[in-house]
């Protein structure tokens, strides 16, 4: 039964973390706010662990980032050494002007910024090119939702596809991390037709076949 450390409990860790307990994960949320945290959970997250980042993390198979995109360095330092640690980035470095626009850190994403951080730590770009809504259900009219994962380590990439799969997504590997910049696009793409183009958030997008 792997063990996910959740950084963040807002909507996206929360939803995700519901995703994952139905995988037959056991989760745990780190903050350096515990009784904070622990307030924000209900239903079936009620009962998981809220410790430290660092005790949260500590034997953890997967370190799950839902915090602000420039909060994700920090957030991997409050955890501890995160050699040779899973760490599945699933944020997206946003401003706003009139619909949400690309402001990645100088490495050209989090998750770039992140290796150049913590260089032995083992990265993964992924579940954030689509609300908390997908992420909690990723049922849709014509299938599931699709998950797009980069990553330069092919093992943590196959650990992550294959827990996405068992969370009810269709998993695809997107490439080398680099393309994580290419996920953090995809989703400013959807949170404009979500938002400013009025397509709501109840969509994800879906790679199928002509006939």
């Amino acid at each position: 039964m792997p063990i996910i450390s959740m950084l963040g409990t807002g909507t996206v860790a929360r939803a995700l973390a519901e995703r994952f307990l139905l995988a037959d994960c056991t989760v745990r949320f780190g903050a350096r706010d515990v009784k904070a945290a622990k307030a924000k959970l209900s239903g079936v997250l009620a009962t998981a662990a809220t410790l430290s980042p660092a005790e949260a993390s500590a034997g953890a198979d997967m370190i799950v980032l839902a915090v602000p995109a420039g909060a994700v360095v920090v957030a991997v330092r409050s955890t501890g050494d995160p050699a040779g640690r899973i760490l599945l980035d699933c944020t997206n470095p946003l401003r706003w002007d009139a619909g949400p626009v690309w402001a990645p850190p100088p490495e050209g994403s989090t998750s770039l910024a992140l290796a150049a951080a913590f260089p032995t730590a083992r990265i993964v770009k992924g579940f954030n090119h689509f609300g908390a809504e997908i992420q909690h259900n990723p049922a849709l009219t014509t299938g599931s939702a699709d998950a797009f994962f980069a990553g330069d380590d092919a093992e943590a990439k196959t650990f992550v596809m294959s827990l996405a799969g068992r969370m009810g997504f269709r998993a695809h590997d997107a490439g080398p991390l680099r393309n994580s910049a290419l996920l953090e696009n995809l989703a400013v793409l959807w949170i404009h037709l979500a938002s400013v183009g009025g397509a709501g958030r109840d969509f994800a997008f879906q790679m199928e076949r002509q006939h």
